[in-house]
Formats: structure tokens, C-alpha cells, sequence
């Protein structure tokens, strides 16, 4: 999977009242906007009258962060490879979105890169060391990846529903059918040819290795129809073919739960 574009400026500006009730058991990494204001963390009490400050000295903009920071070198595993790039990291306040709580801005500089940063993650956790926070900031392309396909290629999310439960219900029904023919395709319909196969119908992916969700998906398709054609007894599915179900469902229903 390609690296997504650097992200040098713009991004999207999350709902800045939601961010402040999370769950104390989660964490939050995201990225941060290029426009967004940081602020030093909150001076000591003075013990004199009036209200004590909420936020600190005003630190700027992600680039003007990065101008005076300290950039370390770090290995970093990030999607299906490990790069070495440049971090610095702050903590302080983002105050618009996380008013008083403390937050860590990590920045990211890629090897070729001299001046500046290429990403900027915000991140509520703490603890974690910041190259691992760049590699779980990373598994987001694969779920979106996911969840595109999910949407595009079994319609998850277009039903129109009315009620909650209803969405609750069509949207989870959507992803186990993308699960179960996930590992249809892996247990029962994998061939090492696929890809070559598909390689040769669609000669300009010449660096096409896998299959993709698409390639199990109109796999499985043909297998369907083909059952239904059999000269014997159609449509009706053998013993074989419905525990094959069964365990697949099985299957998808362990690594829910897990």
C-alpha cells in the first residue's frame, strides 16, 4: 500500500466538544492541522486573587513548532516498511479542542527532508514512545482502506435506514460479510495464481504481488453462481458446503470477539 502525500498543511478539523469527554481507558493520535494553535502548559498557582490560568505562554503553529525543535533520529515501522526519519516531540495544550488536558504534538521529518515537517500528530497518550505512535497512527490506512471497499464493493453503510438499531445492525451485518469473505477467500478459494492471473488480464499493475479484497470478492461470486448451476440438483448446497459456512462463520465470530 502507498504512503499517503506528506501532510504539510490543511487537514481536517475535528468536533472540538467530543474530544474533550473522551473515556479516560482511550487514547487518542491523530493528525494535527497545519492552522492549529498550541499552547504551553498551565504556570503554577500564584496564590494571588482572581482566577489561575488555564494555558500557558502561546507556542505557535505546528511549523513555528518545528523551527526550534530538536529533531531525534528514529527507525519507524510504518506502512510495510521501516523508515528512519527525524521526531521531536511537546507536550502542551491544544487548547481549542482539548481546553485544559495535556496532549503531546509529535512531528515527523522525513530523511530528505531539511527544514520543517512532513507530518504533525497530535496524541492524548502519554506513555507510549513517539515512534510507536507513528506506527499505530499508520494501521489507520489499512481500516480506511477497509472501510472504503466495504462501502463501494458490498454497499455497507447505503442502506437506508431510520431507526439506530437499524444502522447499528446493517452497518456490523455489512463488515462480518466482509470478514467472512475474507476468510472464505484464505481457508477455501486461494490459488497462488490469482494475482498472476489477475496480473495478466490488467497488465499495467505490474507490481501487483497479492490479491485484493475485490480479486476474493468476484471469486467468490463465480463460486456462488457456479453452485447454483450444478448439473446436479441446483441450487441446493452439499453437507461439505454448508459446514464450510459454518466454520467460516465460526471463524469471523473468534476474531470479532478477540
Amino acid at each position: 500500500m502507498p504512503e499517503p502525500a506528506p501532510a504539510r498543511g490543511g487537514g481536517r478539523h475535528l468536533p472540538r466538544q467530543g474530544l474533550r469527554h473522551l473515556p479516560e481507558a482511550i487514547a487518542l493520535t491523530t493528525r494535527l492541522p497545519a492552522s492549529s494553535v498550541l499552547f504551553d502548559l498551565a504556570p503554577p498557582p500564584t496564590k494571588k486573587r482572581g482566577r489561575p490560568r488555564l494555558k500557558g505562554a502561546r507556542l505557535g503553529t505546528p511549523a513555528e513548532l518545528a523551527a526550534t525543535a530538536t529533531f531525534t533520529t528514529a527507525r519507524v515501522a510504518r506502512y510495510g516498511r521501516t523508515d528512519q526519519v527525524g521526531i521531536a516531540e511537546v507536550r502542551c495544550l491544544w487548547y481549542g479542542s482539548f481546553h485544559t488536558q495535556t496532549v503531546r504534538v509529535i512531528l515527523i521529518r522525513d530523511e530528505d527532508t531539511t527544514t520543517g515537517y512532513d507530518l504533525a500528530l497530535v496524541t492524548t497518550d502519554l506513555a507510549t514512545p513517539a515512534a510507536a505512535l507513528v506506527t499505530r497512527y499508520a494501521w489507520r490506512w489499512s481500516i480506511e482502506t477497509t472501510f472504503a471497499e466495504a462501502r463501494t464493493l458490498l454497499g455497507v453503510g447505503q442502506a437506508r435506514n431510520r431507526s439506530e438499531n437499524a444502522v447499528r445492525r446493517t452497518i456490523s451485518f455489512g463488515l462480518y460479510c466482509y470478514s467472512i469473505t475474507v476468510v472464505w477467500y484464505v481457508l477455501h478459494g486461494h490459488h497462488p495464481s490469482d494475482a498472476a492471473d489477475h496480473r495478466a488480464q490488467a497488465p499495467w499493475y505490474t507490481t501487483k504481488t497479492n490479491p485484493s479484497f475485490a480479486d476474493m470478492l468476484a471469486k467468490l461470486r463465480r463460486v456462488i453462481i457456479a453452485a447454483r448451476f450444478l448439473p446436479v440438483t441446483p441450487g441446493q448446497p452439499t453437507d461439505a458446503e454448508i459446514q464450510a459456512v459454518h466454520q467460516a462463520w465460526a471463524h469471523a465470530g473468534l476474531q470479532h470477539t478477540a
